[in-house]
């Protein structure tokens, strides 16, 4: 790619590879670690041919032992090591936090920058493929909520391959998160990308602002395409570093805001977004703001089930033309 007109259409899988690849290829000091991540080429295949390519001392295939592989990721980052650490389902967390939220998000503050952490903890998530309540979940709040720890959600084919780019070359603990129903998704990669915390506007739109992340940038984009009124449509791209500017400006632009995340909605990522943006514009907003979300249950087996409790193109279009009627 050498100039900025030129794009490739590629899967977005191939671009995380590719990006894992190229953060390899340009640092000796980046190593992967997960399970099954080396001559099996990851249970989604993201990691496909790395193994082969940078060798057993680069990509590790470690023991079905979250705990104590993402804890040896964090202190190889402290000796100087670049780990990307792949955590198969986002549900997995429970069994490895302590390494992430004690020591990896503190350790650079608690001793005074003695020590950076720079390590990816790549995960992903999102319901819609009838994985059931214990790999469906989508749990960036948690992680947001956790200082010194950058949360990263790439939704685009281009985001798949320069954010993780991004993520590796950060001194700082970044959780990657992946939604599996983008794994397949094609789309251009182009050159000239948007920095890590910086957000995207998606689509232009007059009336209302609709702010997402990941999967659901996709059917809000459908939503603009079919929604009665004008929606201007903004990726957030990362819940940490938040480009409260953009999305600011935005809401400020259309007098409405509609938060729509995968992620249940009772204490979910929108509550933080709608509080603080509701502050900055409480007197120029011509309606509240509001959330649409996923309902606080576990997430069915039952693929109709399960399609009703998320967010979809038509719900996120009625609702925009709702929240557009209040004003």
């Amino acid at each position: 790619m050498s100039s900025a007109t030129e794009v490739a259409e590629v899967r977005y899988v191939d671009a995380l590879n590719q990006g894992m690849a190229d953060a390899l290829a340009e640092d000796e000091r980046v190593v992967l670690m997960g399970i099954d991540v080396g001559a099996g080429g990851g249970i989604f295949t993201v990691t496909r041919g790395l193994y082969e390519r940078f060798g057993p001392d680069r990509v590790l295939d470690t023991p079905i032992s979250e705990m104590g592989y993402v804890g040896a990721a964090v202190g190889a980052a402290m000796t100087g090591l670049r780990p990307i650490v792949e955590i198969m389902f986002m549900d997995f967390v429970g069994v490895c936090l302590d390494p992430i939220l004690n020591q990896a998000s503190k350790l650079r503050y608690m001793t005074a920058g003695a020590f950076e952490i720079p390590v990816v903890f790549r995960t992903q998530t999102g319901a819609g493929r009838s994985a059931g309540a214990q790999h469906s979940q989508s749990l960036e709040a948690m992680f947001a909520h956790i200082p010194g720890l950058k949360v990263v959600i790439p939704a685009t084919v281009t985001d798949a391959h320069d954010l993780m780019v991004e993520s590796v070359r950060d001194p700082n603990p970044v959780l990657f998160v992946e939604n599996r129903r983008l794994y397949g998704m094609r789309g251009d990669l182009d050159v000239d990308p948007l920095p890590l915390g910086r957000a995207r506007i998606a689509r232009e739109g007059d009336d209302v602002t609709v702010l997402t992340w990941g999967q659901m940038l996709r059917e809000c984009l459908k939503a603009a395409d079919i929604a009665e009124v004008s929606l201007e449509v903004v990726d957030l791209r990362s819940l940490v570093p938040l480009d409260r500017e953009t999305l600011i400006a935005s809401a400020r632009k259309t007098g409405h805001l509609l938060i729509v995340h995968e992620a249940v909605r009772d204490f979910g990522p929108g509550a933080e977004l709608a509080a603080s943006i509701g502050e900055e514009l409480y007197d120029e907003l011509l309606a509240p703001v509001r959330r649409l979300a996923a309902p606080p249950v576990p997430m069915p087996f039952s693929p109709e089930l399960e399609k009703t409790l998320l967010p979809s193109a038509e719900k996120i279009a009625a609702a925009a033309v709702a929240l557009r009627a209040e004003s």
